[in-house]
């Protein structure tokens, strides 16, 4: 009988852990009791909005950009994105001294289009219900002679996310369940490969908003399923279809996939703002969400969430959350 290696691996996760050690934060695990008597577990909080440009996808970035070739390092790495992995590719770029162009939806959060022109990076926008920002980004690397780094398509970047959750397991112990945010599902393909690959026992819940739910519903049919284009304020999963990759990867490992609404959202942004006294990005909230809203059936003892981001600015969030009164 033979077996096929997975794309990336627990020691691919330990590699990148080792590659951006001393560069990436290693950021601290959050408890609330208030959290926990409401929810009915210990839950431990992986602050990724803590991350430098704020948000998980600076472990992938660099680990990816890291291992490029010098000839490659030379003429300089394209990316598309809708803010996070803009910011983390262009702040990689600069700290190893190579120059990044980033493909950006019209409607990005200004403060993250902002963030990352602020890194260096050149900035080139499209219309994310109308154009295709694969191949505007796969046109113009071929253009110019750069090297794409995909937001989650990269066995390197996924290895790089996981290492989020390798952090946790390593900090808290065996946990029962783990919950993180699904968008192209690199996160979660990364961190289910580090949980999974240490405790094999570990649940491993996506959470999508009800208004994107394409990783849930592939999972179903058991093949990459495209739905329109999500009108939803977690920008950050606002996409049609999971990748192949991490697909391939998800279809294996998740033990399922939670739907929450915007309306959630919006509750948990204001309870990690009030409560836990931390600032979180309607993207990094799902997790969140899907805890106080009850979304996770049978919530077992010890449950990890990997927050994945923060980058929301002061006007958006009294928008979204409720100015003060």
């Amino acid at each position: 009988m033979t077996t096929t290696t997975p794309p990336v691996t627990l020691d691919d996760v330990r590699s990148a852990a080792a590659r951006i050690e001393g560069v990436a934060h290693r950021t601290p695990v959050l408890r609330s009791r208030t959290l926990d008597a409401l929810v009915g577990a210990e839950v431990f909080l992986k602050c990724e909005n803590l991350q430098r440009v704020g948000a998980f996808k600076f472990r992938g970035a660099y680990n990816a950009v890291s291992r490029l070739w010098p000839e490659q390092l030379a003429r300089g790495v394209a990316a598309y994105s809708s803010g996070n992995h803009a910011q983390a590719v262009a702040l990689a770029a600069r700290e190893l001294g190579t120059t990044a162009v980033i493909v950006m939806p019209e409607d990005a959060p200004p403060s993250k289009r902002d963030a990352t022109a602020g890194y260096g990076a050149e900035i080139v926008t499209y219309d994310r219900y109308t154009g295709d920002r694969v191949a505007i980004a796969e046109a113009l690397a071929a253009e110019r002679g750069l090297t794409l780094i995909p937001p989650y398509e990269h066995p390197h970047v996924i290895a790089g996310q996981g290492t989020a959750a390798l952090e946790l397991v390593e900090e808290t112990g065996e946990l029962d369940a783990l919950v993180a945010p699904v968008g192209g599902g690199g996160l979660i393909a990364g961190s289910a490969t580090a949980v999974k690959g240490l405790h094999p026992g570990t649940r491993v819940i996506g959470v999508e908003p009800e208004a994107g739910d394409d990783t849930r519903r592939s999972l179903a049919a058991g093949r990459r399923v495209t739905v329109p284009v999500p009108r939803t304020i977690a920008d950050g999963q606002a996409l049609p279809t999971p990748g192949e990759l991490t697909f391939s990867l998800n279809r294996r490992l998740l033990d399922g996939v939670v739907l929450v609404s915007d309306d959630e959202i919006r509750s948990a942004m204001r309870f990690a703002f009030e409560r836990l006294k931390t600032v979180l990005e309607p993207s990094g909230a799902t997790p969140l969400a899907a805890l106080l809203g009850g979304r996770v059936d049978a919530l077992p003892r010890r449950v990890g969430v990997i927050l994945s981001g923060g980058n929301v600015d002061a006007a958006r969030f009294a928008d979204l959350c409720g100015a003060p009164r």
